[in-house]
């Protein structure tokens, strides 16, 4: 199979189309952070903590709904139709939110966008694996991640366009009738229409998975998508072993029973702990609170939301970093230097807190852990995730890892602004370097290494306790 060509234009097409659903995903979970110290005056909630928690985590209410979803609709009805259903509820929370008057339609919206969120999380990377051959996997798979990152600069740069200059001094109340205030955050919101549009419009172009075609028995669409990918002999080989993984449980229903058995459990285990390790390692709260963090460094508003554009940066070049290195270093590298790197570097921050360093030592700290996180981290879950879980339970097991990152990620977003008041920002980030220890060592310990290998291999090896090298 070594002397197969690949159609990479193609290739790319269904990758970058599918990942669309990685770029809202990014946008929309982002762009609050810059809308937030305006929609916030403007609906009356600026010295109502609860309220503002909740607006910042409700979405990932959304989220948890749309993963428990994703599992079910992607067994079903596969993973094409559920995306373009996604593409459709990004678009209605783009529009709703920004359009409302009131605090309760906005959170509805927001709930919305989060189901959103919750399916295209789950879907955009299994489509990719499902599509993408065994020796650039994780390079394909890394690209969902990669448009997640932009989607997180673009409403980045969006926020930081669309909000006029905002002047030392300025009083909430004159922030609240300014055009920032009145109407500024709405075109944060409605910007992301255009991508939101695109995505549901391209995504009846792209085929049907050829795994999921084999698991309902349309061989020969199958055969039609796996021949444009790679042609005859490829997609002869591929098929055969899609229909042999399958062959002893295509008749049978799903049963939940199965994700308790001693060969899917410690399988399933392992992404639902990756899932959480991948939220609990504290770097999105930079995201989600980063007028706190860089407040509390002596950062004004204006400053904050150009700090945030260079985080952002970094955080598009060193995914780029972990496309080129996912497939060479291997996924559990990367996931051990993540987890000890940002351990170190939280140790770090927590210090400089503690010694009251502000301005641009907090800056830089800041900067290392999201380009250590957006190589590691950020991208290799989302690859691990989409390659470990059997072919015929995939859709229900990722289901439950999605669901599982999204509970992390609600209770991440709902406990920081507690741990900063009762530890300071020193003790919060001392105890996300705790966490990244253990993350460490429980990588160390039970994550095998996938790379180079198809879907039916690892999913023989790990089903049948045989292990997996470092080496194919």
């Amino acid at each position: 199979m070594e002397d197969i060509k690949f159609n990479f234009k193609y290739l790319l097409f269904l990758a970058l189309v599918s990942a669309m659903g990685g770029f809202l995903f990014g946008y929309d979970w982002v762009v609050i952070g810059g809308a937030k110290p305006f929609y916030e005056l403007y609906f009356g909630i600026n010295e109502l903590p609860s309220l503002q928690g909740w607006a910042m985590s409700s979405a990932l209410v959304g989220c948890i709904l749309g993963a428990v979803l994703s599992g079910v609709v992607a067994d079903r009805y596969g993973r094409k139709n559920p995306l373009i259903l996604a593409a459709l509820l990004f678009t209605v929370s783009a529009f709703g939110t920004g359009y409302v008057d009131s605090f309760t339609p906005f959170i509805i919206y927001r709930l919305i966008g989060g189901l959103g969120i919750g399916l295209a999380s789950t879907l955009s990377p299994m489509y990719i694996a499902e599509i993408a051959p065994a020796k650039y996997r994780g390079q394909f798979v890394a690209i969902n991640q990669l448009t997640i990152v932009v989607g997180i600069l673009a409403a980045q740069i969006t926020n930081y366009a669309i909000a006029d200059s905002i002047p030392a001094g300025m009083t909430p109340a004159e922030i609240l009738t300014s055009w920032n205030g009145q109407t500024g955050w709405r075109w944060m919101f409605w910007a992301e229409l255009i991508p939101a549009g695109l995505f549901f419009i391209l995504m009846f172009i792209v085929p049907k998975s050829p795994r999921f075609l084999a698991k309902v028995n349309e061989d020969q669409a199958a055969l039609k998508v796996l021949q444009a990918i790679g042609g005859e002999t490829y997609a002869a080989h591929e098929l055969q072993n899609m229909k042999q993984t399958l062959q002893e449980s295509s008749n049978k229903k799903i049963k939940l029973s199965e994700l308790r058995s001693a060969k899917v459990l410690p399988i399933l285990t392992i992404g639902i702990v990756l899932a959480f390790f991948q939220q609990w390692c504290g770097i999105n709260i930079i995201f989600n609170y980063a007028e706190e963090i860089f407040t509390a460094a002596g950062y004004s508003v204006g400053d904050m939301l150009f700090n945030i554009i260079i985080t952002g940066s970094v955080n598009l070049v060193f995914t780029f970093v972990a496309m080129r290195t996912v497939d060479s270093w291997g996924r559990r590298k990367l996931m051990l230097f993540g987890s000890i790197g940002l351990a170190f570097v939280y140790a770090l921050l927590g210090g400089a807190y503690y010694f009251e360093f502000n301005g641009l030592p907090v800056l830089i700290l800041v900067i290392v852990a999201i380009a250590i996180y957006s190589m590691s981290l950020a991208p290799i879950t989302w690859v691990v995730l989409s390659e470990i879980f059997p072919n015929r339970l995939r859709g229900v097991a990722m289901s439950i890892a999605t669901f599982s990152l999204w509970v992390a990620s609600f209770i991440l977003t709902f406990t920081f602004p507690i741990l900063n008041d009762l530890l300071g920002s020193y003790g919060t980030f001392w105890v996300y370097s705790g966490i990244c220890v253990l993350g460490f060592l429980f990588i160390k310990r039970k994550l095998p290494e996938t790379k180079g290998k198809s879907l039916e291999e690892i999913e023989f090896e790990l089903s049948n306790k045989t292990g997996l090298t470092d080496e194919k």
